[in-house]
């Protein structure tokens, strides 16, 4: 018998109730994983989400479609998340604005004479908005019900509430200036979301799986 045999059977052999005895593995780190994936997975798909509608927008083609006059019977005919082209006055009274966050210019908001249910949404740099702004008198833009036009715009009805006007829930917003090229931005963002969320579903599962002998 060779010495590295005769070692290795005189080496004392670890029984069930040794490994019975050892403390068990820690998993706080490994359950404070699984929360934080879970966590930031909803919070993506809730994001992907909510931009669905620019992602449906910014794949239109074409040319924006003619609707005229801004009248009221254009929303009863009218298709959400539309590129469209219109004219009319805007009220000089009921308008307000609001700012987002890291963006310098200015956002105001006012109604078209005429149509209670129709808002159009403008940009106006911060040494432009004022009583020298004046306020064109055709747009073209994106035609949303406020209720649907996504995360974005979901400060409007606090906005309004502190100017002191009534946005009603069934209103709708015409974002001059925003067409399909311009909003292509979330392509890119939906692809990034979509593949952190399926990384952190296959993490999850990776994890979650039992450890095989």
């Amino acid at each position: 018998m060779t010495a590295e045999t005769a070692a290795s059977t005189s080496a004392p052999t670890p029984t069930d109730e040794d490994l019975a005895a050892l403390p068990a593995p820690r998993r706080r780190f490994r359950t404070v994983t699984l929360v934080v994936m879970t966590i930031t997975t909803l919070a993506s798909l809730f994001l992907a989400v909510s931009l669905r509608g620019e992602l449906v927008f910014s794949l239109q083609g074409g040319s924006p479609q003619d609707l005229g006059e801004l009248s009221p019977s254009v929303l009863e005919r009218a298709t959400a998340n539309l590129w469209v082209r219109g004219e009319g006055a805007l009220s000089t009274t009921e308008v307000f604005r609001y700012f987002r966050p890291l963006e310098s210019d200015a956002y105001r908001l006012a109604r078209v004479e005429g149509n209670p249910e129709l808002w159009v949404e403008l940009r106006v740099p911060r040494d432009a908005d004022g009583a020298r702004f004046v306020a064109p008198g055709s747009f073209v833009g994106r035609l949303v019900p406020v209720q649907t036009a996504g995360l974005r715009y979901s400060a409007l009805g606090e906005a309004a509430t502190e100017a002191g006007q009534r946005m009603s829930p069934q209103a709708w917003l015409l974002i001059d200036g925003e067409s399909p090229t311009s909003t292509r931005w979330v392509l890119g963002i939906q692809a990034l979301l979509l593949g952190f969320s399926a990384f952190n579903v296959i993490g999850i599962l990776r994890l979650s799986r039992p450890i095989r002998d």
